[in-house]
């Protein structure tokens, strides 16, 4: 746990929200800190209890962050899960606790609408990428409660939720058998990446969105439902090269990574990314949905070339890519890669559709940037596309 946390919106997303606690505000675990404007249920909760540093929000009443710092001995809010066994009790208690944006919604990513019936919930109980932690780690001891929020996502679509797991002991027993696809994928990356799972079992249209969940954010959601209280911590990998050891802890979404680091990082400059090495993103606080600090050392800067050595030895025109077996590797073999990449930079936003970007996000695109090394571009491409998809045919 740090002290200090920054409350931010998902990735994807600039949501227009009230207020719900003022500057200088002391709240109760779990106290909406605000919500949605067009749609109040949802709400952005105080991962502990805490008292209100600052709240900034961008034009037009969106959401930047909202900073709290630990309020020792502070309570917690209690949920009333009497109607849960419905679907609109389901969801209202899922927005109200504080758990509706721990969803996320494919195609163009974010959280879902407040009101929307996805074709297909997938729970995510593998990462593979470099130093995540491992699921079943963060489920340890947690079986039956992850049974029981299992058990309920059935309620919010007509297909039974798909479970994404790596060889090993079955994380559900038989009878929660029947209510989910068990689905066993290899441990290399990128096998358990959301968006290429998602592609093999269920595509994600415009008219089908597809939500998926890490299976101890279902846990916490079981969790919710035997106690009226959501737990707001969660397993996050500490690692990278410029540390002196790896280590778990399990702190808030929204941690300050500063304080997950302190005292063990090795001497020198270094920089902190909220995410894996492959798609962590520079940052203050740990974003909403990861689960990975990653500390590296910061590359020296290099002089800046004149513009006229620089013209001569690299062309205006971005490369070809040359497709390699490293390249289909990177999209674990759902995607043909190099038509693929050649589509994306084409802008061929018709025939992308019906090669599967709806059930892309940038994480997914992540390895085979790593592997085109300077010439890969294909996340701001890929971000590029479905912004403009979204415009021209989800309006």
């Amino acid at each position: 746990m740090t002290e200090e946390v920054g409350l931010c919106p998902p990735q994807g997303t600039v949501p227009r929200v009230s207020i719900e606690a003022e500057d200088g505000a002391v709240v109760a675990q779990g106290a909406p800190l605000a919500r949605l404007r067009d749609a109040p249920d949802v709400c952005f909760v105080a991962p502990m209890a805490s008292r209100v540093a600052r709240v900034s929000l961008l034009q037009g009443h969106r959401l930047s962050e909202i900073v709290v710092f630990q309020e020792p001995g502070g309570d917690v809010i209690s949920h009333d899960t009497s109607t849960a066994d419905t679907e609109a009790g389901l969801r209202r208690l899922m927005q109200r606790a504080g758990l509706w944006p721990w969803l996320r919604r494919r195609p163009f990513g974010g959280m879902p609408d407040a009101d929307e019936r996805p074709a297909a919930v997938v729970v995510m109980a593998t990462d593979t990428r470099p130093f995540a932690p491992d699921p079943r780690i963060a489920l340890d001891g947690r079986e039956e409660a992850f049974g029981r929020g299992l058990r309920a996502l059935n309620l919010l679509t007509d297909e039974a939720p798909f479970l994404c797991q790596q060889p090993g002991p079955a994380l559900i027993d038989s009878a929660d058998r029947q209510r989910a696809h068990v689905v066993t994928i290899g441990a290399r990356h990128p096998q358990g990446a959301a968006g290429l799972r998602i592609h093999a079992l269920c595509p994600a249209g415009i008219d089908a969105p597809v939500w998926d969940i890490h299976a101890e954010d279902v846990a916490a959601l079981g969790t919710l439902l035997e106690t009226g209280q959501l737990p707001l911590t969660r397993l996050v990998s500490v690692g990278g090269s410029a540390l002196r050891e790896s280590r778990l802890v399990r702190t808030q979404a929204g941690a300050d990574l500063r304080g997950l680091t302190y005292r063990s990082v090795l001497p020198g400059a270094h920089r902190l990314l909220s995410g894996s090495p492959l798609d962590g993103q520079a940052a203050h606080w740990l974003q909403p949905r990861d689960r990975q600090v990653t500390a590296l050392p910061r590359e020296p800067s290099r002089p800046t070339p004149h513009w006229l050595t620089a013209a001569l030895t690299r062309s205006a025109r971005s490369r070809p890519v040359i497709p390699s077996a490293a390249l289909d590797q990177a999209f674990g073999g759902a995607l043909p890669a190099a038509a693929f990449t050649r589509v994306l930079s084409a802008g061929d936003d018709e025939t992308a559709m019906k090669m599967g970007v709806l059930c892309l996000l940038e994480e997914d695109c992540a390895l085979a940037d790593y592997v085109l090394g300077d010439d890969g571009h294909l996340r701001e491409l890929l971000r590029g596309m479905l912004e403009r998809i979204r415009t021209e045919f989800a309006a």
